[in-house]
């Protein structure tokens, strides 16, 4: 199974300015971070930041805040104890009553359902905290859920290693940002090729 842009969205999990410095490989993980902004953005993808504990480990690091359409901040580890959820699958609108001018109930046509785009590509840190008990509660809410490994980090590479096997063990899809890329693009001929090329390749 391949990515489908129009089915994504994607998360930028807690890229803090007091956490990042002692992250492992940091600098590489944010910059694959934005890219993935980059792209979901031009592919029209939904993003979304979170931000654990922002009064105590900051902002996330402007890049990749920037990247992000809404950040949630949030105190359980999970993003979707805080809401993030809700977020990803909003409810549909209420439906409005009729008056006495309008049809008949039994002929009325039910507003039509947003489109649902339940595959979540997923990226940050800690791998083994924050991100981990993200994805778990996604894939226990029955989304797709795709992890971007190289953009995923914790402070040790051991605690890193051993989320991916958890998540991969759980149903979690591993992959890379280059793979999300190509895998949204499918093909050289697409519009956006050169321009996200352009991108990997900074």
């Amino acid at each position: 199974m391949l990515l489908d842009a129009s089915e994504c969205q994607l998360v930028l999990v807690d890229y803090q300015a007091r956490l990042m410095p002692s992250i492992h490989e940091g600098g590489t993980v944010i910059r694959n971070a934005v890219r993935l902004g980059q792209i979901a953005r031009r592919f029209e993808v939904p993003v979304w930041g979170t931000e654990e504990n922002p009064a105590g480990l900051g902002e996330n690091v402007p890049e990749v805040r920037v990247q992000c359409a809404r950040t949630l901040s949030k105190m359980h580890f999970s993003a979707c104890a805080d809401g993030l959820t809700q977020w990803l699958r909003p409810a549909a609108p209420p439906t409005q009553g009729g008056n006495a001018r309008s049809l008949p109930k039994h002929l009325q046509r039910p507003p039509p359902e947003p489109p649902q785009r339940n595959t979540v590509v997923l990226a940050g840190c800690e791998t083994h905290v924050c991100l981990l008990q993200t994805a778990l509660d996604l894939l226990d809410e029955e989304f797709d859920v795709w992890v971007v490994t190289d953009a995923c980090s914790s402070r040790t590479e051991r605690n890193r290693d051993a989320a991916f096997d958890r998540l991969a063990a759980a149903g979690a899809e591993l992959l890379t940002t280059e793979m999300v890329a190509f895998e949204w693009l499918r093909t050289a001929d697409h519009p956006m090729f050169r321009d996200v090329l352009a991108l990997l390749k900074k």
